[in-house]
C-alpha cells in the first residue's frame, strides 16, 4: 500500500502540465506583504515575551539605582 502511494506520487511529480496561469503582481506584492507580516508579528511576539525578564536581568546586573544609594546609611 505504501508503495502505490510513493508510486502515485512520484507519477504526480514526473508528469506535471503547466497551467498557462498568470499571476498579476498584485498577487506577489500581497503575498510579500502577507509574509513579511507573519515574520514581524513572531518577531514582535518573540521580543514582547522575552523583553520583561531581560529588562529586570540588565537592571539587577547595572547594580545599585539612586534610590538606594540616598538610603543607603553612612557608616563613617
Amino acid at each position: 500500500m505504501c508503495k502505490l502511494g510513493l508510486y502515485a506520487g512520484l507519477m504526480t511529480l514526473l508528469f506535471v502540465t503547466p497551467a498557462y496561469a498568470y499571476i498579476g503582481p498584485g498577487a506577489g506584492a500581497g503575498t510579500i506583504a502577507v509574509v513579511l507580516g507573519i515574520l514581524g508579528s513572531i518577531l514582535l511576539a518573540f521580543i514582547a515575551i522575552l523583553w520583561y525578564p531581560l529588562k529586570r536581568l540588565f537592571k539587577s546586573l547595572k547594580g545599585t539605582t539612586k534610590e538606594s544609594v540616598e538610603k543607603k546609611p553612612d557608616t563613617e
